[in-house]
């Protein structure tokens, strides 16, 4: 995901909310980027890792069907070149293979 804030507050109640799958969360690894929209990056990043999505359905705390659409099948080594690759400017010219989970230059 991508924030402004910090990264601790941003997970702290994840365990009730769908976004986070009602589950607690480990921050595994957080990024500072300067100088970037952060909507557009968190769009980038969701058009570029799309067929990595996880497709899953959870009920809410009423129930109801909830999908979430933040969650991506990805190596951590493959997330740390993708930032990589934003920070120097040449991820439009890759793209994501899941089924080699790994970059592939265009």
């Amino acid at each position: 995901g991508v924030t402004g804030g910090d990264v601790d507050i941003r997970v702290g109640n994840a365990e009730n909310d769908p976004t986070f799958l009602f589950a607690g969360v480990e921050v595994v690894a957080s990024y500072k980027l300067f100088n970037i929209n952060r909507s557009k990056l968190e769009n980038l990043l969701h058009r570029f890792f799309a067929a990595a999505r996880l497709d899953v359905e959870i009920p809410d705390r009423f129930g109801r069907p909830v999908k979430p659409r933040e969650w991506f099948l990805v190596p951590l080594n493959v997330i740390d070149e993708v930032v990589e690759r934003v920070r120097d400017r040449s991820i439009t010219a890759h793209v994501y293979e899941p089924a080699t989970a790994t970059l592939k230059k265009l």
